[in-house]
């Protein structure tokens, strides 16, 4: 199957799509969190927590007041238009526990081993290189931390002459996976406890059917040695 490499032009064009697609909806009324991934995962007290493909902030900030002063979130986007939306509105009302920064997904400005929960909600898709991506979670995710992650998987694999096209990548379909393919990705990245919270039927998007679902799992604590 075929991808796109994100360092290449092509790469470069698919980004640029991304982010002129989300950046023309950061003063939209619409909704863009697909999923609900970030009520799902309920963060506690103190929780540091991270929202992948953050948008205008809204879950992130509910997120940032969830944990409280003694947690913190990190949004993380694309698009420009984007961040300076949630930016503002953090700074508006007051919420000094949440940070957006824009990075890649495969590229996370986070450290290791030092988050509780991550979240998203239908933009793992877009991602050229989805490996990378559940190696990052896997990375910033402490021993015990979570996900909930919500997107979607195509029925059929997606033809390359779709998959290559950036503006069909950006619309949020031709970057899709098979829900094997996508299950495999999760577990291969090493996490456990893998359960499918929600999923719909298959329904039309672009030139394929895709379906939506919601995901949980868990990075491995270590296991002890039963010797003495």
């Amino acid at each position: 199957m075929g991808s796109i490499d994100l360092r290449d032009a092509e790469g470069g064009a698919v980004l640029e799509k991304i982010a002129e697609r989300y950046s023309g909806l950061a003063d939209s009324s619409c909704c863009l969190s697909c999923g609900g991934a970030a009520e799902r995962a309920k963060p506690m007290h103190g929780d540091v927590c991270v929202d992948l493909g953050s948008g205008r902030g809204t879950d992130a900030i509910r997120m940032a007041e969830d944990v409280g002063p003694d947690g913190f979130v990190w949004g993380i986007d694309i698009s420009d238009k984007m961040l300076d939306k949630a930016r503002s509105t953090a700074e508006r009302l007051g919420v000094a526990n949440v940070r957006f920064e824009k990075a890649e997904l495969e590229k996370l400005p986070i450290p290791s081993m030092s988050v509780d929960v991550v979240v998203s909600n239908c933009v793992l898709n877009h991602a050229s290189d989805k490996s990378k991506v559940w190696s990052e979670i896997e990375r910033i995710l402490r021993p015990g931390g979570r996900f909930v992650v919500s997107d979607i998987y195509s029925s059929v694999p997606v033809p390359d002459e779709f998959r290559q096209d950036p503006e069909a990548v950006a619309e949020c379909w031709a970057g899709a996976d098979t829900r094997e393919v996508y299950l495999k990705t999760v577990a291969a990245a090493g996490f456990e406890d893998i359960k499918v919270l929600d999923e719909s039927a298959p329904y039309a998007k672009g030139a394929i059917e895709v379906s939506s679902f919601t995901l949980q799992g868990w990075k491995p604590k270590p296991r002890r040695c039963c010797g003495g």
